[in-house]
């Protein structure tokens, strides 16, 4: 085993570990030695194709299908260079007030967020997209929601000279959109930081980790040579994204004294809705995510999101097979795709757990109130399509394959909430957090409003396992605000954290 010495290590290159990078950036250039462990590959420009199969399986952890326990639900998050921040589609939203106050986290106050996150909006080019460049699939879903009286918001999303690929979930192939490998990575490598990729750190502790680096097969050489090392570090900032984040810290054993490590564990429950227009839209031309209808989110606990996914996705997302699933997807040139993303609580049962190889486990139940938001979800989204001229919707739980448009009127009876069944209907996981949560104590959480993990002075955790509960929207730009204050807080205290 290699050993070597830094003194800051940040695990995970996303939104979260990218942030901390470019921020403590400044510290490289006065000497300090700073890594960035990556556990996935970097694509050179020309690698990233847009072939779906490919994409997925070289930019994704299990190709983009991680099972929950009771393999009820699929999880999909990056891992590359960048993080997931290379496959989100760039939609960037700041959180809202009261969800701020809902997290009730001492020292956590919404104006701070907003000033960091007004940062990174400006530094990742966040703007809405002119009229112009909105495709049909996206104006369609704009008239539905007007005609029905829904109130519908235009996306800001993170793209520089966008050219309507469409690809933004398997990677642009124009190098539009702004996520870390394109924006902080390289400016943290500029100013001294080192990134490692294809290196998977294996444990942690108070004074550094193990890790070990194993060339996939693809994407551009790993700065070090395959092997396993002992990587020494005074500060060691764990970023590797909800799921594996937790999973390091338990398999390094942290769970004895951390009794909410792991626990309350949320995501947006997420699923597809199709409906075959009469002719044809653009639909995979253009960005894929320009509206969301949040009008139900105070009441009902959902978010309509614009989308348009590609064949092998959209073909698991229907339910059944046969002639009319074959029929649906000849049809794609026709076809207006909704996402549906339920809010869900966070439960103590919902949580990241390890196997005896210390894999990560993912146990996590749909209940009662999320499949209740996910049924009245298919019911609204029904409604959006025919009102856009929809000829015929698929929703996952109806009643038949096809809802056709004379039967408009009888959405509610076609989708009843006793087909909404876990295990029946395609769900995937959006957004993962929590696990590493923020709070006052042990007792009540794994870390303060810092990141810095209880008892651990050296440790910190810099990504989306912070939220102590659902970030109720889009969480993209809130990592980056709440890995900015993790970045502060090791640049103030310095002095104590590095001392020789």
């Amino acid at each position: 085993m290699r050993e070597l010495d830094y003194d800051v290590v940040i695990i995970g290159s996303g939104a979260g570990g990218g942030a901390v990078a470019k921020e403590l950036a400044p510290m490289a250039v006065d000497g300090k030695r700073i890594a960035v462990l990556e556990w996935g590959p970097k694509l050179a420009d020309n690698a990233y194709t847009g072939r779906e199969v490919e994409m997925a399986r070289q930019l994704y952890f299990d190709s983009g299908g991680v099972l929950t326990k009771d393999r009820s639900m699929t999880l999909a998050y990056g891992q590359a260079y960048g993080g997931s921040t290379v496959v989100y589609t760039g939609t960037s939203l700041t959180m809202p007030e009261d969800v701020v106050n809902r997290w009730d986290v001492p020292g956590i106050e919404f104006d701070d967020l907003q000033q960091r996150s007004a940062k990174y909006l400006e530094e990742n080019n966040v703007h809405k997209l002119d009229e112009s460049e909105l495709n049909d699939n996206n104006r369609l879903f704009l008239d539905g929601c007007i005609k029905l009286g829904y109130r519908v918001q235009q996306f800001p999303i993170n793209v520089k000279g966008c050219r309507s690929s469409s690809l933004c979930n398997l990677g642009c192939p124009n190098g539009a959109k702004q996520g870390t490998h394109r924006v902080q990575l390289p400016a943290a490598e500029a100013a001294g930081v080192e990134v490692i990729t294809n290196c998977r750190a294996t444990r942690v502790d108070d004074g550094g980790c193990d890790a070990v680096v194993e060339a996939p097969g693809f994407g551009l050489p790993s700065a070090w040579e395959s092997g396993s090392y002992r990587v020494n570090a005074k500060v060691v900032v764990v970023c590797g994204g909800a799921i594996n984040s937790a999973a390091l810290l338990l398999r390094s054993g942290f769970g004895d004294h951390l009794p909410k490590l792991g626990r309350r564990l949320t995501l947006h429950p997420a699923l597809i809705l199709v409906a075959e227009h009469p002719h044809e839209i653009s639909n995979d031309h253009g960005h894929p995510k320009s509206f969301y209808c949040d009008h139900f989110w105070e009441t009902e606990k959902f978010l309509l999101e614009t989308c348009m996914y590609f064949p092998f996705v959209t073909s698991k997302n229907l339910i059944g097979f046969g002639s009319e699933h074959s029929e649906l997807m000849r049809a794609f040139s026709r076809l207006q795709m909704i996402l549906v993303l339920a809010v869900d609580p966070a439960l103590e049962s919902n949580r990241v757990l390890v196997d005896r190889d210390g894999e990560p486990v993912i146990d996590y139940t749909m209940g009662p109130t999320v499949l209740d938001s996910l049924h009245r979800s298919m019911v609204a989204s029904a409604k959006i399509f025919f009102a856009a001229g929809a000829r015929r919707v698929h929703a996952p739980a109806g009643r038949s394959f096809f809802i056709d448009r004379q039967d408009a009127n009888r959405v509610e009876e076609l989708i009843p909430r006793s087909n909404v069944i876990p295990g029946k209907i395609s769900v995937t996981g959006a957004h993962v957090m929590g696990g590493c949560g923020m709070g006052r104590d042990a007792s009540d959480s794994v870390t303060d409003s810092w990141g810095r993990v209880h008892g651990s002075p050296g440790l910190y955790v810099g990504d989306s396992g912070l939220f102590p509960r659902a970030s109720e929207i889009n969480p993209y730009v809130t990592v980056m605000a709440l890995a900015d204050r993790v970045a502060e807080h090791i640049r103030d205290n310095a002095g104590e954290l590095l001392a020789p």
